[in-house]
């Protein structure tokens, strides 16, 4: 594995990041691209009011942008690899577009709803099956996947495989959505993830991986850098759910969906904490939290966002680090 390349692509998608942000921001700015705080939400968000966001395409520019790069870079070396980087690009892309037209509906066309839940739902199941199709068809990457701390690969019959891979796609994606509720907090725990992953693919050694993680988590630091609390740009539903369709499908790739259990422990607990309030409030009228998902709990019981993210950060490092030594 050319170490040197991957180190320099890395390099090159944060320059780029943080080179579109300084361009777009004030673009977003201009065209009143700006953040709608739930009435309901959190007193201290109301000031976030106008916040450019949408702010996900830096990150999927960035991405694109390099990719291509990768992609020509091998074209001449390893044709195989640069042809295996493009099915991880569009499905990122492709569930940051879903996003796109949600944000677009409820910030330009001032539509509050966005995209309905079911048209937005049938945009991310047609993206994850066709890359579920995708890989185990086309690829012919198989229906292995690695048990964590068994050493073990179990292998689903496609029918079952199939259907599995969909449901992981989009719980990761709406996880990480929903993650996306405080200044950095999205951005900076979907960056420690990819982080671990394209780790996992060094030590594999499988070079798509490498160069696509490497292309993420420095669009994701870029981004980050103008993210962090106070926010100048939030990334929106673009941005959460092509975050979420970028860990999907590389832990997928890599025959692990089952460790994102572990290393994206922060999303899941974040969904779980909304599911929880959900069932709670409609089976006996009391709230669990004093709101959801789980960082507004907090917020509400007085902590500064900062804390949270920082202490979020913390536990997604030690599952990450927990999620390696289960490979």
């Amino acid at each position: 594995m050319n170490m040197d390349f991957q180190i320099k692509i890395l390099l090159l998608s944060f320059v780029a990041s943080v080179i579109l942000s300084f361009i777009i921001i004030p673009i977003l700015k201009k065209l009143k691209v700006g953040q709608n705080e739930r009435d309901d939400g959190p007193q201290s968000h109301i000031k976030k009011q106008g916040t450019p966001t949408m702010g996900g395409i830096i990150m999927i520019i960035s991405i694109i942008i390099c990719s291509i790069g990768g992609y020509l870079y091998y074209k001449g070396k390893e044709p195989e690899i640069a042809q295996r980087i493009i099915p991880l690009v569009v499905v990122t892309v492709g569930f940051g577009l879903v996003g796109f037209i949600d944000d677009f509906k409820k910030i330009i066309l001032k539509n509050t709803k966005g995209l309905s839940p079911v048209l937005k739902m049938l945009g991310q199941l047609i993206i994850a099956t066709g890359f579920a199709i995708y890989i185990t068809k086309i690829l012919n990457l198989g229906t292995g996947i690695i048990i964590p701390f068994a050493n073990t690969e179990i292998i689903l019959p496609v029918v079952i495989y199939i259907p599995f891979v969909i449901l992981v796609m989009l719980g990761t994606t709406n996880a990480v959505n929903l993650t996306d509720g405080i200044d950095g907090l999205a951005t900076s725990v979907s960056s420690i993830i990819l982080t671990t992953l394209t780790i996992i693919g060094i030590v594999l050694d499988v070079k798509e991986i490498v160069i696509f993680g490497s292309i993420c988590v420095g669009s994701c630091l870029g981004f980050l850098i103008f993210n962090l609390h106070k926010a100048k740009v939030f990334m929106g539903d673009l941005g959460s759910l092509m975050l979420g369709g970028a860990i999907s499908a590389i832990a997928i790739y890599l025959k692990m969906p089952l460790l994102l259990i572990i290393i994206a422990l922060v999303p899941v607990i974040e969904t779980l904490s909304v599911m929880a309030q959900v069932i709670s409030f409609k089976t006996t009228g009391k709230r669990v939290l004093k709101m959801a998902p789980l960082h507004h709990h907090f917020e509400l019981s007085g902590w500064k966002e900062n804390k949270i993210v920082s202490i979020f950060c913390v536990i997604t490092l030690i599952v990450c680090v927990i999620g390696l030594y289960s490979i």
